[in-house]
């Protein structure tokens, strides 16, 4: 008799749970989404230009939901890396000041500050 073999993933970290058709609730979220999306926009477009230009039109407006529920980089979904990106890049400074508190100075000021006091006394 043979035996068979089941492999085993040894980092359960990656592992997601299945909710219906072998894809994750994200996944069946988004692909809902495009599908909402898609097919009116190619009815819409389907009356104004060629088919095959309305189905290539439908696929510009669904790709953003299939990135959004398929690719993930070091276990962050599309949005997050977007949301970093977009931190990083845009709402932060380019060049922030590197300001230390030099304590040392501050020592020297305040005695600095009492020596001036004495000699006014």
């Amino acid at each position: 008799m043979a035996a068979s073999y089941i492999s085993v993933p040894r980092d359960l970290t990656k592992v997601k749970s299945k909710v219906f058709f072998n894809m994750t609730k994200r996944q069946l979220i988004c692909f809902t989404l495009a599908l909402l999306v898609g097919l009116p926009s190619f009815y819409l477009m389907k009356s104004v230009v060629a088919v095959n230009t309305a189905v290539m039109g439908m696929m510009v407006v669904m790709m953003p939901f299939f990135f959004l529920a398929m690719y993930e980089k070091n276990g962050q979904p599309l949005e997050v890396i977007i949301g970093h990106l977009i931190r990083s890049q845009i709402i932060r400074p380019k060049i922030r000041c590197y300001k230390t508190k030099n304590y040392y100075a501050a020592i020297e000021k305040e005695a600095a500050r009492l020596e001036e006091e004495k000699k006014c006394l």
